[in-house]
C-alpha cells in the first residue's frame, strides 16, 4: 500500500474514531440546559413527556443530528418543501422523522465507501485502486439514495392500501349521511370503523376529523387530506365534495357515484394484472417448468432406450 493509501485509510480512522467519541461525551457529559433542568425539576414529579423529551438519549442525538438537518434543509424551505409532502404520504407525522431521515442519507453516504475501503485495504495482494475508487463513488450515491427508495416504497404500499379501502369507507360514508348525519360526524363515525380494513385509512380520518373540530374550514381540511393521500382519485373526490358543499347538491349521490367509479377503476386494475399475467409466466414457464416436467415424463424412456439398444450396438 503506497503512503498516500496509508494516510486516507489513517484520516477515514481518525473521523470515525472522533464521532464516536462525540457521540459517546454527548450521552456522558451533561450539557448546560441539562443541568439547568435537572436544578428545575429536582424534588419535583416529572411528567412521562418531560422525562422523554430531557433523557439522556433523545438530547444528545438530536444535538448530533441538528447541524445534518441545518446543513441540508432549514425550517421555512421544510414548511415549504416536497419532501415534507412525501413524508405525509407515507403516512410519517413526526418532526423527527425529517433529522433521521437526513441521518441516514449523510451517514450511509459516509459508512458505505469507508467500509468498502476498510474491506479493500485489508485484501492480501495488490489492490486496484483506480477500481475501488470507482467503486467507492457508486457504493457513496447509494447510500445517499437508499433513503429515498425506501421512502418511495413506503409511499407506494400506502397510497395502494388506501385505494384499496377507499370505495367501503365511502360507503359508508353515504349511509352514514343518508341516516341524517352531518358530514364532520360521519367522518368521525366511519373513522372509529375503518379501522378494521385500513389502520392508514382510519389514520387520515382521524387526522382530518381533528382538523375540522380545531376551527378549520371544511375546503382546508379536505384539501388537506387530498394532499396527505397524493393520488388522483382523492383528489377528485375532494373537489366533488368541496363542490357539492358549495353548492347545496346531495352529498350521498356524489359518494355514491365516486366509489362506484373507484370500485370500477379497482376492478379494471385487477383485470389488467390478470391479462399481464399470461405474458409474465411464460418465461418461467419455457425455461424452469417444461425442463422438469420433460426430464420426468421422457427420463424412463430414454433410460430403457439406452438400456435396450446400447448392448446392440457393441455386439459385432
Amino acid at each position: 500500500m503506497s503512503t498516500f493509501h496509508m494516510l486516507l485509510f489513517a484520516g477515514a480512522v481518525f473521523v470515525t474514531v472522533s464521532t464516536i467519541a462525540l457521540v459517546v461525551l454527548n450521552h456522558v457529559v451533561p450539557t448546560a440546559l441539562d443541568k439547568r433542568l435537572a436544578q428545575l425539576f429536582s424534588g419535583t414529579p416529572v411528567s412521562p413527556t418531560v422525562l422523554e423529551i430531557t433523557s439522556p438519549l433523545a438530547s444528545p442525538v438530536k444535538r448530533w443530528l441538528e447541524p445534518l438537518i441545518g446543513a441540508t434543509l432549514n425550517s421555512e424551505e421544510w414548511l415549504t418543501s416536497p419532501l415534507r409532502i412525501r413524508f405525509s404520504n407515507a403516512g410519517i407525522n413526526n418532526p423527527a422523522a425529517l433529522g433521521y431521515y437526513f441521518a441516514a442519507k449523510t451517514l450511509l453516504a459516509v459508512a458505505l465507501p469507508a467500509a468498502l475501503f476498510a474491506f479493500t485495504a485489508l485484501l492480501p495482494g495488490p489492490v486496484p485502486w483506480k477500481l475501488v475508487g470507482l467503486e467507492m463513488v457508486i457504493a457513496c450515491a447509494m447510500g445517499y439514495y437508499l433513503p429515498n427508495g425506501v421512502l418511495d416504497r413506503l409511499v407506494a404500499v400506502r397510497q395502494r392500501d388506501l385505494f384499496l379501502a377507499f370505495p367501503d369507507a365511502l360507503d359508508l360514508l353515504r349511509v352514514c349521511v343518508e341516516a341524517g348525519l352531518g358530514l364532520d360526524a360521519a367522518v368521525e363515525r366511519v373513522g372509529r370503523e375503518i379501522h378494521l380494513e385500513s389502520e392508514a385509512l382510519a389514520q387520515e380520518f382521524a387526522l382530518l376529523g381533528l382538523e375540522l373540530r380545531a376551527g378549520s374550514s371544511r375546503t382546508d381540511a379536505l384539501r388537506n387530506l387530498a394532499l396527505r393521500i397524493g393520488l388522483e382519485d382523492i383528489d377528485g373526490l375532494v373537489s366533488m365534495l368541496i363542490q357539492a358543499d358549495r353548492f347545496g347538491t346531495s352529498m350521498a349521490d356524489s359518494l355514491r357515484m365516486h366509489s362506484e367509479s373507484l370500485r370500477t377503476k379497482r376492478r379494471l386494475i385487477a383485470e389488467e394484472a390478470a391479462a399481464k399475467l399470461p405474458v409474465k409466466i411464460l418465461m418461467p414457464l419455457i425455461f424452469c417448468v417444461f425442463p422438469s416436467l420433460l426430464t420426468v415424463l421422457m427420463g424412463p424412456a430414454v433410460i430403457n432406450i439406452i438400456q435396450i439398444l446400447m448392448p446392440q450396438m457393441h455386439k459385432p
